[in-house]
């Protein structure tokens, strides 16, 4: 026995002339139809890039490059400046 896969459908409305457009010259460029082109890039910006791995807040501290001194970086002393009451 065969199981039927149901699958949704979307409408995309009041889409730009230009979103189309492009999507139109990308579709040809793959050589599908535009409607499997929005399939591809939904799929390819939600649930491929959910895969990715996420690196913490400190991961990426860690991973920053040495771009030098920390004298480099020091602020120079705030003028003391007289303020009238």
């Amino acid at each position: 026995m065969l199981s039927k896969t149901l699958m949704a459908q979307l409408i995309v409305r009041n889409i730009e002339d230009k979103v189309v457009a492009a999507l139109r010259q990308r579709a040809a460029q793959h050589g599908v139809s535009m409607e499997e082109e929005h399939r591809t890039l939904l799929r390819d910006t939600l649930v491929r890039a959910g895969r990715r791995e996420r690196r913490s807040f400190k991961d990426h501290l860690a991973n920053m490059p040495d771009v030098g001194d920390d004298a480099l970086f020091a602020r120079p002393a705030a003028r003391i400046r007289r303020v009238r009451l």
